[in-house]
């Protein structure tokens, strides 16, 4: 668990102003959801047997003896929360940020308190949705420059019985060849063998090279939405790679389900995945209602951002000098106007005194454009001194009421470039 520092959170926060533009262009409305919930909610969505509920979950008895956890993941609490509150009579998109837990084992770009950022669509089962989800998250790939470093990879796991024959078939020629498996993958074999497929293992993978594959088990019906989603990306002319050992970490998912992966962060990594999840409401409770979503690692954008050398600076606009109380005491009420008549200006007022001299060194160091400074000629003639901190503009002593204008035209500027 790591503290994000003020020298990284202006990259954050380009980044999650992108993504809630991006959602706002789409429809997509904010739902803001608990960080804890009850251990049930997340092993009957996610599955007992998946290794988050058995491995990584922070759970722990409350005063009532009830068994709560952190959030690992957002799509539980999200369609708890639409079953909750019946939200799901009309189609709903929906979007949600903020940290999840799980206890796995730290490296770069995974932490035990990440961030996600997660979006669900409910009550539309055709797979325009999926198409608009892929979308959606390729334009904000766009908005911020990572789209290049990005590859959809897609795979359609069908229906649960679908999964159901497949899983026999996958079971029966892994069972004669057991004792080649990673140890994770034996252990799965019992228990949960698709997830196998996502093994990391490279001996394990060139024993599935020879495995049945799941496209031979997939019904008519979802076959034909796999087709009709493949052929929406090709309109959108959105590339993508059909992965067929794609199956994702959670056992809610149905039909069609995608990753965008990169080879920037060194070894190929996920930064979003998603897909269908047509049952997930129907077993908490509510009405059968089609769904379909995905989660953004957000720790993981933010490195690939840092890969591709892109950075954003918030530096102040101007920064107040005054040379003592007095200064101080005249110039204060007149900043607060400022920032009232000029709320898009950084405007930094210095505090604590000091010299001219170490004043303006603050200055600098703080990336402002203008120094307003307020001595003890300026507050006698009610005047304001403009020193330039960049560029080659002449100083310049103006009255306070030409101040106005001043940042007007200033601020105009700015936005032009």
């Amino acid at each position: 668990m790591v503290d994000i520092l003020p020298d990284k959170t202006p990259l954050w926060q380009s980044m999650e102003t992108a993504a809630l533009e991006v959602l706002s262009s789409y429809g997509y409305e904010e739902i803001r959801l608990p960080v804890i919930e009850a251990t049930t909610l997340f092993a009957r969505s996610i599955g007992e047997v998946t290794d988050i509920v058995e491995k990584e979950m922070y759970s722990f008895n409350d005063r009532n003896d009830d068994s709560m956890t952190l959030r690992p993941e957002g799509t539980a609490g999200c369609v708890r929360a639409v079953v909750q509150h019946n939200l799901a009579t009309t189609p709903q998109r929906f979007w949600y940020m903020g940290p999840m837990f799980r206890y796995e084992r730290p490296q770069k770009g995974r932490q035990r308190q990440f961030h996600q950022l997660g979006v669900e669509a409910f009550g539309v089962a055709t797979p325009d949705q999926d198409a608009e989800l892929i979308a959606l998250s390729r334009q904000l790939w766009r908005r911020l420059g990572v789209d290049d470093a990005l590859t959809l990879e897609i795979n359609c796991i069908g229906s649960a019985s679908d999964r159901a024959r497949y899983r026999e078939a996958l079971v029966h020629y892994l069972a004669d060849r057991r004792d080649g498996l990673d140890a994770d993958s034996q252990r799965r074999l019992d228990t949960n063998p698709l997830r196998i497929l996502d093994s990391k293992s490279p001996e394990t993978q060139a024993i599935l090279d020879a495995a049945p594959t799941l496209s031979d088990y997939l019904d008519a019906e979802s076959r034909a939405e796999f087709d009709q989603l493949l052929a929406y990306l090709a309109d959108l002319q959105i590339p993508y790679c059909v992965n067929p050992r794609l199956v994702r970490g959670l056992d809610y998912y149905n039909k069609s389900v995608f990753e965008w992966t990169t080879d920037a962060l060194g070894a190929r990594g996920t930064v979003c995945g998603g897909g269908r999840y047509d049952g997930l409401v129907e077993i908490f409770g509510g009405k059968p209602t089609p769904a379909a979503g995905f989660a953004i690692g957000l720790e993981r954008l933010i490195l690939l951002m840092q890969a591709l050398e892109i950075t954003v600076s918030s530096p102040a606009d101007l920064y107040v000098i005054a040379a003592d109380e007095t200064a101080y005491r005249h110039v204060l009420p007149r900043i607060d106007e400022l920032r009232r008549q000029f709320p898009d200006l950084d405007v930094v007022q210095h505090l604590g005194g000091g010299s001219f001299k170490s004043q303006f060194k603050r200055a600098d160091k703080s990336g402002a454009a203008w120094a307003l400074v307020y001595g003890e000629t300026e507050v006698a003639n009610n005047q304001v001194t403009l020193k330039p901190l960049r560029g080659d503009a002449a100083q310049r002593t103006i009255d306070d009421a030409e101040l106005t204008s001043f940042l007007a035209d200033f601020l105009a500027e700015t936005q032009r470039a």
